[in-house]
């Protein structure tokens, strides 16, 4: 059973990114931690649990949730099924996402 970091991003400002795709036959336990890297400007960003790398309103966790200079969002206990896409979008490049978690057998 995979566990600890399982997947690190540093997204492009403004387009959807795929952080992490929980793998096939498999559920995930994870923690999603989002520093804004900027010392000086806040950043929006959004998380989503998608079927694909263009979520539907319905799979959006945050929407434009702001992130302070030097501060951290941090979301917990998340499970995802097999397939399920973490998806993030940030206003500026600025930010660093990192997955913590387990993968167990479905």
């Amino acid at each position: 059973m995979p566990s600890g970091t399982l997947a690190q991003s540093s997204p492009s400002a403004v387009t959807n990114t795929s952080v992490y795709t929980v793998p096939a036959s498999k559920v995930s336990t994870f923690n999603v931690n989002v520093l804004n890297r900027s010392p000086s400007l806040p950043v929006m960003i959004r998380l989503a649990i998608a079927a694909t790398s263009s979520p539907a309103d319905a799979e959006w966790l945050e929407y434009d949730a702001t992130i302070q200079p030097n501060e951290v969002l941090e979301r917990t206990g998340i499970v995802a099924s097999a397939g399920k896409i973490l998806v993030a979008y940030v206003s500026l490049a600025n930010v660093s996402i990192n997955i913590f978690g387990f993968e167990e057998t479905a």
